[in-house]
C-alpha cells in the first residue's frame, strides 16, 4: 500500500488517554502494552503526543520514551514538550525516526531547520493543530489546543517549508475524538498549498473516513487515534487495527 496509516497515541504523565475536541482526556491504559498489541498488528508507523508536556512547560519524557522505544518494532515518530535541538538528539537516538513539532515551530523555530540539516526533512514532521471558527476560517492553535496563534494556515504552511519539514500533519481540533470523518476541506487547503505529502488527522471513525481522507483531501497519509483504542458504540477500549485486505480495498 502506498498510502501508511498511523494510530497516533497520546500521552500524559506516562498514561495512554485519548481527548475528545482537545478536552477531557480519558485514561486509556498503558502504552507499553499498547505498542506490544500494534507489533503484532503489524501498523505502518506509530505516532506519539504528550499532551502534557508544553502545557506543563517540562520537556519530554525520555524515560518512557527508552522503553517505548525498546518494544516497538514499527518506525515511530514523536512530539511534545521539545524546544531544544539536544533533545531531538536524544529522542532520535533512543530510535524513534521522526519528530513532531508545533509550537517549536513558532516559538524556536532554529530547532527544526538545524534537525533538518543535520537529519534531512524526513525526520521532520510539522503538526497544524486547526481550529474551525464558526464563519469558516481555519486559525492556528498550539499548547495542545490551549493558544491561539495569529497567523494564517497559509503563512504557517510556508513557514514550515522554509524550515525544512518533511511532511506536515494537520490536525482538526473540532473532529477530535468525534469519529464523524475528517475535514476533508481542511486536508485539501493544506495539500493544495505545499509541496510535501500531507498526514490527515482529526475525526476518522471508519475505513471509508480514510479513503475519503485520500481522495477527497489529497492526504498521503492517515493518522487517528480513537479509531484504533475503541471499539463498538459504547466506546470499550480494545487496541486495533483494520485488515490489510480492508485498507487496501478503500486505499490507494
Amino acid at each position: 500500500m502506498k498510502t501508511r496509516v498511523i494510530p497516533v497515541l497520546l500521552l500524559r504523565n506516562s498514561g495512554l488517554y485519548k481527548t475528545v475536541k482537545f478536552k477531557d482526556p480519558r485514561y486509556i491504559g498503558d502504552p507499553i502494552n499498547s505498542v506490544r498489541i500494534f507489533n503484532e498488528k503489524e501498523v505502518d508507523e506509530l505516532a506519539f503526543i504528550d499532551i502534557s508536556a508544553t502545557p506543563a512547560g517540562r520537556g519530554p519524557d525520555f524515560d518512557m520514551l527508552d522503553q517505548i522505544a525498546g518494544e516497538a518494532f514499527m518506525p515511530m515518530a514523536y512530539g511534545g514538550g521539545i524546544t531544544t535541538f539536544e533533545q531531538v538528539q536524544r529522542i532520535l537516538s533512543l530510535g524513534f525516526e521522526k519528530v513532531i513539532f508545533n509550537t517549536a515551530a513558532f516559538d524556536h523555530p532554529a530547532v527544526l531547520s538545524e534537525t533538518s540539516r543535520v537529519y534531512g526533512a524526513q525526520a521532520v514532521v510539522g503538526c497544524l493543530d486547526v481550529k474551525k471558527t464558526l464563519l469558516g476560517r481555519y486559525e492556528l492553535y498550539t499548547h495542545s489546543g490551549s493558544k491561539k496563534r495569529n497567523v494564517s494556515l497559509s503563512d504557517q504552511i510556508a513557514s514550515f517549508e522554509r524550515l525544512g519539514v518533511g511532511e506536515i500533519l494537520v490536525n482538526a481540533i473540532d473532529r477530535d475524538g468525534v469519529m464523524k470523518g475528517y475535514d476533508t476541506a481542511l486536508v485539501k487547503a493544506v495539500s493544495s498549498q505545499c509541496s510535501v505529502p500531507v498526514i490527515a488527522c482529526g475525526g476518522a471513525g471508519s475505513l471509508d473516513d480514510l479513503g475519503a481522507a485520500v481522495k477527497e483531501g489529497g492526504a498521503s497519509a492517515v493518522a487517528a487515534g480513537s479509531m484504533f483504542v475503541y471499539k463498538g458504540v459504547h466506546r470499550a477500549v480494545l487496541i486495533n487495527y483494520p485488515d490489510r485486505r480492508e485498507l487496501k480495498a478503500r486505499l490507494p
